[in-house]
């Protein structure tokens, strides 16, 4: 963890407020846009936001954070009871959503879900890369960055408060794409899913704040043994993973427990995971929270 302080509270639009965290001992560890961190909050609850702010600036992070009214604590305490000076403690950066090179890029983006693709727009711009953005929410003062969007990209840039226009054609924004143009998305579940019906799948990289509805088998029970310990431990199928590894006394780091965020990454020296996380694991690795096992037994680096 990176011990931060709690710099300078911002709202930047209804219901949402942006943080910057300077390092308390120095510079904070490097990160490339996509990444998020997770943050221990002094309510002993850990949450993960996207990195917002510039990769160049070593010195802070931003996040934004909106106030989610079902709130399960993470959001509330930030908007009611954080305050300039607090001491935070945050992880390193991870990142499953990287913008990869390509000529140009259609940056799609619903709500909070500009947080993430903020940094990629302007990575893109500072390397000259064609790139527009469509950012949609249901008005302009729920939008958090939008003038600072404005300013920086002009009619790069196109706003669309959804309650007054409706939600963009998609299909058209598809069939204007060049050859070789990539669209990266992150939004709400309803625009992800109208993305992902609209635009090629080879061509889409998309972020979900939520899991994706899917149905799995129904869980069975399995063995995971903790090589480095040479200990075995009772998999149940009423408990996760990670859960039980906790519970024997192997404590893996964890946040959103819905298999989105990436912290509770174990790897995987022997057996075959059954995947049920939303960013897709690294081949010989799995994620504690959700995932488990098609084979009776697991090996894991323990």
């Amino acid at each position: 963890m990176q011990q931060t302080v709690v710099d300078h509270i911002e709202r930047v639009a209804e219901d949402v407020v942006s943080l910057v965290l300077r390092g308390a001992t120095g510079p904070l560890a490097p990160w490339e846009p996509g990444a998020h961190i997770d943050l221990a909050l002094p309510n002993w609850l850990t949450r993960q936001y996207s990195l917002c702010g510039d990769p160049a600036d070593r010195e802070s992070y931003r996040v934004a954070v909106r106030h989610d009214r079902l709130s399960r604590g993470g959001s509330e305490y930030i908007h009611r009871f954080l305050r300039q000076g607090r001491a935070l403690d945050v992880s390193l950066p991870r990142n499953h959503f990287p913008l990869l090179p390509a000529p140009e890029y259609l940056f799609l983006a619903g709500g909070i879900g500009i947080t993430p693709i903020l940094p990629m727009l302007r990575a893109a711009a500072a390397s000259d890369v064609p790139a527009s953005l469509v950012y949609l929410g249901q008005s302009v003062e729920s939008m958090p960055f939008a003038d600072e969007l404005r300013s920086s990209y002009g009619d790069r840039v196109r706003i669309v408060a959804t309650r007054q226009q409706g939600r963009p054609d998609f299909e058209a924004l598809a069939s204007a794409l060049s050859p070789g143009a990539v669209v990266y998305a992150c939004g709400p579940g309803p625009m992800l899913a109208a993305a992902e019906g609209a635009f090629p799948s080879g061509r889409l990289y998309a972020e979900r704040f939520r899991p994706a509805p899917r149905s799995f088998a129904p869980n069975t029970a399995f063995e995971a043994v903790c090589a480095r310990s040479g200990r075995t431990v009772q998999v149940p199928d009423d408990e996760s993973l990670l859960d039980a590894l906790t519970h024997a006394g192997f404590p893996v780091a964890s946040g959103c427990r819905e298999g989105v965020c990436g912290s509770c990454e174990v790897a995987v020296l022997n057996g075959e995971p059954e995947h049920r996380d939303d960013i897709g694991a690294p081949v010989g690795r799995m994620y504690a929270c959700v995932s488990r096992a098609l084979s009776p037994r697991l090996v894991v680096d323990l």
